[in-house]
C-alpha cells in the first residue's frame, strides 16, 4: 500500500498515525511539492487534483486525508475501536473530521500559510477566526474526554496533527484553552508515533520555510 506524502504536512501525518494505530504497513513515497513532483504526469494519472496525501491500495486510489483514514478503518480495522460502527457515535466522529478539515485546519492555513510560505504579515482578523475555531474545539472537549466522545478515535489523531502544527510550527498560544491543553497533553503521550510523525514533522515545517513568529 503506497502513501504519497510530505512529512511536513499535518494531513499526511494524520494518515500515518492512523495507519500505525491499525498496524498497517505503508510504503511511503515522499513527494517534493516544492520541486513540482506532484505535477509530474505519472502522479497526475493517479490524482488529477495533485494533492497529498494520496493512498494507493491495489485498484483503490484515494486522496483527502479524512477519507483515507475512514477507509483504512473500514477495510483494515480489526474492530471499531477507532471508528465506531454505532451510527450515532460514528456521526460525531465524522462531524469532527469535517470540522478539522473545513474549519480548524482551514483557518490555520488561511491565517498562517501566507506568512510561513511567502513571508507576508499575519492578518489579525484571520487569527481571530482561528481562535474562534479553537474555542469551538474547547467546547467539544469541555463535554467529553476526547474530540468525539469518551474514547480515542481517528478524529483525535487528525485534530492532534492540526493542533501540533498550530502549536509547534507557528507557536500559536494555546494556554487559554484549558480543555484543549488537557486533551493535548493526554494524546501526545498515548498516540503511538506522535513524536516522530507529528512533532518532528511540525518542527521541520517551520524550519523548511525558516518561519519565525513575529
Amino acid at each position: 500500500m503506497d502513501l504519497y506524502y510530505l512529512a511536513l504536512s499535518a494531513p499526511c501525518q494524520s494518515v500515518m498515525l492512523v495507519a500505525k494505530a491499525l498496524n498497517i504497513q505503508l510504503n511511503l513515497k515522499e513527494l517534493d511539492l516544492f520541486a513540482g513532483e506532484h505535477l509530474k504526469p505519472e502522479f497526475l494519472k493517479l490524482n488529477p487534483q495533485h494533492t497529498i496525501p494520496t493512498l494507493v491500495d491495489n485498484d483503490v486510489v484515494l486522496w483527502e486525508s479524512r477519507a483515507i483514514v475512514t477507509y483504512l478503518c473500514e477495510k483494515y480495522g480489526k474492530n471499531d475501536k477507532y471508528y465506531p460502527r454505532d451510527a450515532k457515535k460514528r456521526a460525531v466522529v465524522n462531524q469532527r473530521l469535517f470540522f478539522d478539515m473545513g474549519t480548524l485546519y482551514q483557518r490555520f492555513s488561511q491565517a498562517f500559510y501566507p506568512a510561513i510560505m511567502r513571508g507576508e504579515e499575519v492578518d489579525p482578523e484571520l487569527v481571530t477566526k482561528l481562535d474562534e475555531a479553537l474555542e469551538f474545539l474547547e467546547v467539544f472537549l469541555e463535554k467529553t474526554s476526547f474530540v468525539a466522545g469518551d474514547n480515542l478515535t481517528i478524529a483525535d489523531m487528525c485534530v492532534l496533527a492540526s493542533i501540533t502544527t498550530i502549536d509547534v510550527t507557528v507557536g500559536h498560544d494555546l494556554s487559554k484553552y484549558q480543555h484543549i491543553q488537557r486533551w493535548y497533553e493526554q494524546v501526545k503521550k498515548s498516540v503511538s508515533g506522535y513524536q516522530e510523525i507529528c512533532y518532528d514533522g511540525a518542527v521541520k515545517f517551520g524550519e523548511h520555510f525558516n518561519y519565525k513568529k513575529k
